[in-house]
């Protein structure tokens, strides 16, 4: 089971992006799934968190701006990012709670995926 995190790339300020992070493989279900970020130099940050029945929890640096949703159907996390800002510049990361069909659950990183804001 590895989730594939994609959409990332260069931005400018106030422009917008849309990642995808999709799970694939012998998944019974899927509890919380997220986006974190890690700039140069900084340790990773969660960015934002969705549980299985939809509820949220936002950093404060991008409440309003982002939002983040999911298709439990297709086990994909989907991030809308909006008014980017340089800031937001980091790798960002997907990660998933994922219990297979064994019944053992383990929290599952994506690859990354480079969101570069600037002009």
């Amino acid at each position: 089971v590895q989730p594939q995190a994609s959409g990332g790339g260069l931005v400018r300020p106030g422009g917008s992006l849309r990642l995808s992070c999709a799970a694939s493989g012998s998944i019974f279900s899927i509890d919380n799934m997220g986006w974190y970020r890690q700039a140069p130099g900084k340790q990773r940050e969660l960015v934002v968190s969705i549980t299985s029945g939809g509820n949220t929890n936002y950093a404060d640096s991008v409440k309003g701006r982002f939002t983040i949703s999911r298709d439990n159907a297709k086990n994909t996390v989907y991030l809308q990012m909006n008014s980017l800002k340089p800031e937001d510049t980091a790798v960002y990361y997907c990660n998933a709670a994922i219990t297979g069909v064994t019944g053992r659950t383990l929290r599952y990183w994506g690859q990354g995926t480079l969101v570069t804001v600037s002009s």
